[in-house]
């Protein structure tokens, strides 16, 4: 008898639960979009390069076209339509709304849940590749155009919003700054 080539799983998204049965090779991106309707995550490049695919998984950024399915069994996972409160929009979606952090939008919601979650990983004093001083006693380094450029680097724009990505982040850090980090 030949092993079975799917499973069911369970899925914990934006605080609900899916169960579904995926094949083994489905992506978390196809599992989200071609199985649940969870349509706000794009497909871009399907090979991890451009970051439209990006979502939340316990709070990580990952990019959900590499990410198995049946791997985020168990987790949380969080995708554009799940980052508001209700009807209150997340800091980052209000300051792409406020700035422009968007042109033909399709890149939009893996900047926004790439940049929530960097916004708590620098918070939590992550240092990045162009951090200048990485002791962990000098806490988070200032949050520079640079240090949001080298941040959110793993999301790729083809309309060029990079400038207003960039003051869009830089705007939704003020007031998050006070928070806790999950």
């Amino acid at each position: 008898m030949a092993p079975s080539t799917s499973s069911g799983v369970t899925l914990n998204i934006n605080g609900e639960k899916y169960t579904l049965s995926v094949d083994h090779r489905t992506t978390l991106l196809d599992a989200l979009r071609e199985r649940l309707d969870l349509t706000g995550t794009k497909k871009g490049c399907d090979q991890g390069q451009c970051g439209a695919c990006t979502v939340l998984l316990d709070g990580r950024r990952v990019v959900s076209c590499l990410q198995f399915a049946v791997a985020a069994e168990g987790r949380e996972i969080t995708t554009i339509e799940g980052v508001a409160d209700g009807d209150r929009l997340h800091p980052v979606q209000q300051a792409f709304l406020d700035l422009d952090g968007y042109q033909c939008g399709y890149c939009t919601p893996g900047q926004i849940c790439s940049a929530v979650a960097m916004l708590q990983e620098h918070a939590a004093g992550w240092p990045s590749a162009v951090t200048e001083d990485v002791r962990p006693e000098a806490g988070p380094p200032p949050l520079t155009t640079d240090e949001i450029r080298e941040r959110m680097s793993g999301n790729l724009c083809r309309c060029a919003a990079y400038v207003s990505i960039v003051d869009a982040v830089a705007k939704a850090a003020t007031p998050l700054e006070g928070e806790a980090v999950a």
